[in-house]
Parts: structure tokens; sequence; C-alpha cells
């Protein structure tokens, strides 16, 4: 059977950058086209040249892409200009790039009260603007802003406006749910009337944005209805509640039945195993920790938790897994919990590389104690690294590094020599490395930051395992009520490899429930980077 190519045009860098408090500098933009020409995508657009000086300054050089287009965005030209005398276009069309995309107006609602003109003229502005572009570029793209809603109030018009695009050269017609409310059911059906009055759907693109979470869904509708370029972008980015979500709509296309049997979205298998880490590139830029419930890349997205399910899945994963977790560069984590079986344990002490003796009654004994922590308020389901450090303790596998004989955190709020008021965090740590005691004293914006400075200020022979490491999240939960609430604490930490691993820490005392989660972080970063034992 032939299939049908899909072409993927990303707009992370355009319409994504449009989020709320998300701010791309041009180098973040340059990291996010490389990742993206590397996944494999057929169509990059940059932004829109002359809105702002990070665009412009974008589009003053052109990436150096492999296998993607480089599109510049904009809007067709103003009422009452020419095309070749529309400071707007002419911003796009000096632009470096391959390609054009314009938006115009195809909902009669938004022609009257946005623009204040006749119909139209509207569709006058859409075939002379798009007809400069073909001419400047070569490839011109419409983007029928509105369509969906422009359809149901007037389909002649909304089809009018991508007819005049069409006929003046445009390679895509763009149909966009821009107000996010169409419902798949809706899609589907508008999109193949489109198809059927137009006599095929090879220069259709879909474009939907997140407002009912229905942004993947529409688009997985217009692709089986017809379409044949799918808009979206990196995790869903977007403004207000987001786009289509390339990173969950690229798998599905490539691994769900009806559309790996009919379309061809241009990338190869071993492109897919990228999805992955191209999502996690952004997470980084914007240092934001990854949705670990994501589909498909999520950390959670193979994670099995309860015995029954890990009992099946080790029989055959395709027991609770709908794709391979390596298919997308994803992995498959086996939770360890009060819900954990012994399965889980036995699993999660493979994938952490723990070697044990199946018969070793301390496994029995390490599996009540994880029950035993996580009723006292541990959470191993995501410290998966404190994890390896318990069972690891438990079966007499791990090395001491360092020994902390004391610590003390003072916070002292005092006038500064300029009279301001002001609250300052120090602490003190006294260990022992190699038969040495040590004393490191570091300050820092809280308790907790002061101590992490403290405790990595001096490790004697092991600071320079040290040097890349950094805390990226912090999170506190109060399990109890009172004064004497039992409160636990999760750290993420990452290093300058862009690993990342997380550790738990419980007690009545913030401080301390913190300290035991940086222990945590500090020593299993010195176990996999390969450390030797101190002699204590």
């Amino acid at each position: 059977m032939t299939k049908d190519r899909v072409y993927l045009f990303d707009t992370t860098l355009r319409d994504g950058a449009q989020t709320q408090g998300v701010d791309f500098s041009t180098q973040d933009k340059r990291t996010i086209a490389k990742a993206l020409d590397k996944l494999g995508v057929a169509y990059i657009e940059g932004g829109w040249p002359g809105a702002n000086p990070t665009d412009t300054e974008f589009f003053a050089e052109k990436p150096a892409l492999k296998r993607a287009k480089f599109v510049a965005f904009g809007m067709t030209k103003r009422p009452g200009r020419s095309a070749a005398n529309d400071p707007g276009l002419a911003a796009i069309f000096n632009a470096k790039a391959d390609a054009a995309c314009l938006v115009g107006k195809s909902w009669d609602f938004q022609v009257d009260i946005a623009l204040g003109i006749p119909l139209k003229e509207n569709i006058e502005l859409i075939a002379d603007s798009i007809a400069a572009a073909h001419a400047r570029f070569g490839e011109a793209m419409y983007d029928a802003e509105h369509f969906f809603d422009g359809y149901k109030a007037n389909p002649g018009f909304a089809l009018d406006c991508v007819k005049a695009a069409l006929d003046s050269g445009a390679r895509w017609a763009v149909l966009c749910d821009t107000n996010g409310g169409t419902m798949p059911y809706e899609v589907e059906r508008i999109v193949g009337e489109v198809v059927q009055k137009l006599g095929d759907g090879s220069r259709l693109g879909i474009h939907t944005h997140n407002d009912t979470e229905n942004a993947v869904a529409n688009t997985l509708a217009a692709v089986k209805a017809g379409v044949r370029q799918v808009q979206g972008t990196l995790n869903g980015l977007g403004e207000r509640c987001g786009n289509a979500n390339l990173i969950a709509l690229i798998p599905s296309l490539m691994l769900k039945p009806w559309f790996a049997e009919h379309v061809d979205i241009g990338l190869t298998e071993q492109d897919l195993t990228h999805l992955t880490a191209t999502s996690r590139v952004l997470d980084e830029l914007l240092n934001r920790a990854p949705n670990r419930h994501a589909a498909y890349v999520g950390a959670s997205a193979f994670a099995h938790k309860g015995g029954l399910h890990v009992s099946a899945v080790m029989k055959d994963p395709k027991t609770y897994e709908h794709v391979p977790p390596e298919s997308v560069g994803n992995r498959r984590h086996v939770v360890m919990s009060d819900q954990a079986g012994r399965s889980n344990l036995l699993v999660r002490l493979d994938e952490a590389g723990i070697p044990y003796d199946a018969a070793d009654p301390r496994l029995g004994n390490l599996l009540e104690e994880v029950k035993q922590r996580e009723s006292e308020g541990y959470s191993y389901d995501g410290a998966e690294a404190s994890f390896e450090m318990l069972a690891r303790r438990a079966l007499g596998q791990l090395p001491e590094y360092f020994r902390v004989r004391s610590f003390r955190v003072m916070v002292e709020r005092r006038f500064n020599a300029r009279g301001e008021l002001v609250t300052v965090s120090e602490a003190t740590v006294k260990l022992n490395v190699d038969g040495e005691t040590l004393f490191s004293v570091a300050e820092g914006n809280g308790p907790v930051n002061a101590l992490d400075h403290a405790l990595r200020k001096d490790l004697g022979r092991f600071q320079s395992y040290l040097d890349d490491l950094r805390l990226v999240d912090f999170k506190v939960r109060i399990l109890n009520g009172g004064t004497e609430a039992t409160t636990r604490v999760m750290i993420e930490s990452a290093d300058g490899q862009g690993n990342r691993w997380a550790t738990v820490g419980v007690s009545p005392n913030i401080v301390d429930a913190a300290f035991v989660a940086l222990m945590d972080s500090i020593n299993w970063k010195l176990l996999r980077d390969g450390a030797p034992a101190s002699r204590l």
C-alpha cells in the first residue's frame, strides 16, 4: 500500500513563544531549531521577523538546517496597501528563510469586527499577499485563522478564503482552530467536507489549540479526514492552554495502526528514538522539570507500581504498555512503594544494576523496610536515587565516602549596613573524609540552600565529582497537621551531562528532612561517577 506523505510543521519558536512566562533568546531558538532538525520535522517556523528584536536577529542569519525548511511567519497585507508597499510583508520578504507562512482571516465575524472591511476585500488581501510570498520564496503558506469557527458560521466565505490562497500559489492552506473550541467529530466532518469540495487534501494543513484538551485528537481527526500538513509545538507549548503537542502526535502517527498503515511523516524508527531527548531539550532551556506524566516521553509513561502489573509486564510488556518505551527513547520504570511486591523489588534492583541473590533473606527485609518507610511518609515512587541508596545499604553495597559528624543551621533577621531588614541563613557542617575532620561554613538564600552549599563546599578529594551538581527542584509537603507535623522533602538534582535524579527525606524538621535528601543526592552522584570509598 502506498502511504500518503504528511509533513510536520513545528511552530514552537513562534506560537510556542507566546506561552506565558516563556521568553526565548536567539541562542535558545538556534538550540531548539537544531534539535527539531535532528528529529526530522519538515518545517521549522522561526518566528515573526520585524515583530520583535529577537525574531529579527534570528532571521538575519538562517540556521544551518540539514533536513527542515526554515519558515518566516507574518500576516497578510494591511487594507489599503499593496503587497509591494506593506512594511509587514517587507520584513518577511527580507528575512533569510526558505518559505513564508501568512496568517489571514477566514471568519466573517473577525473580518467585520477586527478589520472592518468588506468580505470581498479580505479575500483580495489573501490572494495578493500569497501571490507575493510565492514569488519571493517559491513556497508560501496560508494560515486560515479561525477557520473552523468561520466555516460553521459561513462555510462559503471560509472556503473562498482557502481557495483564494491556493489559487494564488499557496503550497499549503492550513485550517486553524484558533480558539481551540472545536470538537474532534466536528473537525473530521468539516475537514472531510473541505477535502471533498477541493477535490483532495494534499495541500491542506491543520493547526489546533488545546483549550478543550483536544488539540492532539483534533489533529489526528484532521489527518484521517485528509489533511497532509500537521502543525504543533514541542510539549504542547503555546498561548492560553497550548497547541497540539508534536511530542504526542509524532509517535501516534508512526506507531498507531491506521496512521502507520496510511501515512508517512518522514521520520525513521531511529529518528523516533530521539523523541524523549528532544522533549527534554525544551524543558532544560525553560529551566523546568519535565512533565512526569507526559504521553510517550514522561518518566511515568511506562512506570509500573502495582505488584500484579509488574508481574504481568515481566512476562510480556504488552500486558500494560501500548508501545515499547525504547521506540520513543524512553524506558520502562518499575516503582517501589507500599503497593510493591517482590517482582517490583527484583526489577528495580536489576534496573539499578544492583547484584543480588534471589535467596538472600535481606531482600525480604528490604521490601518490608520500604513499606514501613512509606507508611512513615517516605515516597520512593518518584525518588529512584533514594531507593537505590536504601537498597545498597540494606545489601551492604554502598561505599562510605564521608561522614557528617554534625551540622548547624542559623537563620538571622537583621538590619544590614544600608538599614534594610534582611534575613540571612548560615550553615556549618563538620564532617570526616579519609580520617580528616573538615569544617565548612556557607550562606544561602534559605536554610536548605545554605546547608547544601556548606555540605558541598569542601569534600576533599571528592570535590571534583560534585562541581557540576546542582539542585533543580525542591518540593515540601506537610504530611499531617498540628505543631508536630511530619514534613517530606523531595529534591531533584542534575549534573553537567543532563542527568537528573530525585531523592527524598522525611522528618518533623524540614531542615533535617532536606539534609537526608541532600545526602542521598550527593552519595548517588559519587556512586554513579565511580568515586573511590573513603578511609574513615
